[in-house]
């Protein structure tokens, strides 16, 4: 089936058809990954359409910016009032926002100075990995595929060039057949998904990667330590060998894009009873029910369109 497209987008200051929001073949992101950007999603909740997190997804976005040495030419604010205008122009309540910044035409080398564009697109977008992964579950690999060094590639932006490393470990798992990959630190230690932070469980407690195993310390991960901590379950982030994969009660993988997706299997091991476990299913009610209103939204993070 073929992907379908919005009818508007955001580009540089401007609303535009989504046909029109083109950039030159020689733009220097195009050639060296020199893009920054964030994934979010706005929800429809009982008070009408909110984007999840919307201020701390920007702050993030500037953060990477910085990290590249590229200077946005628009504040947080504006781009905060594209993300909500793209959503309204297109007719959107539960939508992935798409905020991205790129070097973009200017001279033809490594560190040229170029103008820097900005778009926000958004789209409509059901479970990343599918229907039923939320429920049933996927399979998962470990990749052939580490992840960059410490002090090689910045982790902690979240920046274009970076998921080469992803697409990676993603195409490497399709090829063999699992719903995702898992990838090693150069350690040899766990790392992360190829494009999501993971959780083990064991005896009721939430273990999961630190900063220090190059990985990208994603927002919705913040959200279900915070949510797991409220609710009484503790989190403890640690190095985690590769074979604990195969030892855990429950194990899962979250993201903007997977929200909190279980893995039933992991290198043709069963996890735990080959289904989302109760801790699992748990941290899935607190998450979903910031948007359904069954959890208290005490953070100010459902921020309204």
């Amino acid at each position: 089936m073929a992907q379908q497209y919005p009818e508007w987008i955001w580009q540089n200051g401007a609303v535009k058809p989504w046909a029109e929001a083109t950039t030159h073949v020689m733009s220097h992101a195009l050639h060296y990954g020199s893009s920054v950007f964030e994934g979010i999603r706005s929800y429809a909740t009982p008070d009408g359409a909110a984007i999840f997190r919307l201020t701390d997804h920007l702050t993030r976005l500037f953060h990477s910016a910085k990290i590249y040495d590229m200077a946005l030419p628009y504040t947080r604010d504006q781009i905060a009032a594209a993300c909500r205008e793209v959503v309204k122009k297109n007719g959107l309540a539960a939508a992935y926002l798409r905020p991205v910044a790129w070097r973009g035409l200017g001279g033809f080398g490594l560190s040229a100075e170029t103008p820097i564009d900005v778009a926000v697109a958004a789209w409509p977008m059901g479970p990343y990995l599918g229907p039923e992964a939320l429920e049933q579950g996927i399979t998962a690999c470990v990749s052939s595929w580490q992840r960059f060094a410490p002090n090689t590639i910045p982790a902690g932006a979240k920046a274009g060039g970076n998921y080469l490393s992803g697409q990676l470990i993603a195409r490497e798992a399709r090829r063999l057949g699992f719903g995702e990959g898992i990838a090693l630190a150069s350690t040899g230690l766990l790392s992360e998904g190829a494009g999501e932070n993971i959780f083990l469980v064991f005896d009721g407690a939430l273990h999961t990667t630190p900063a220090s195993a190059s990985i990208l310390t994603g927002i919705t991960r913040h959200s279900l330590i915070t949510l797991a901590r409220e609710d009484g379950i503790e989190v403890i982030e640690r190095d985690l060998p590769r074979e604990y994969l195969y030892l855990a009660d429950e194990v899962f993988m979250c993201g903007t894009a997977a929200e909190v997706t279980p893995i039933r299997e992991v290198d043709g091991k069963q996890v735990g009873a080959g289904h989302a476990g109760p801790v699992t299913r748990r941290i899935q009610e607190l998450y979903f029910g910031l948007f359904n209103g069954k959890t208290h939204d005490k953070w100010g993070w459902l921020e309204p369109v």
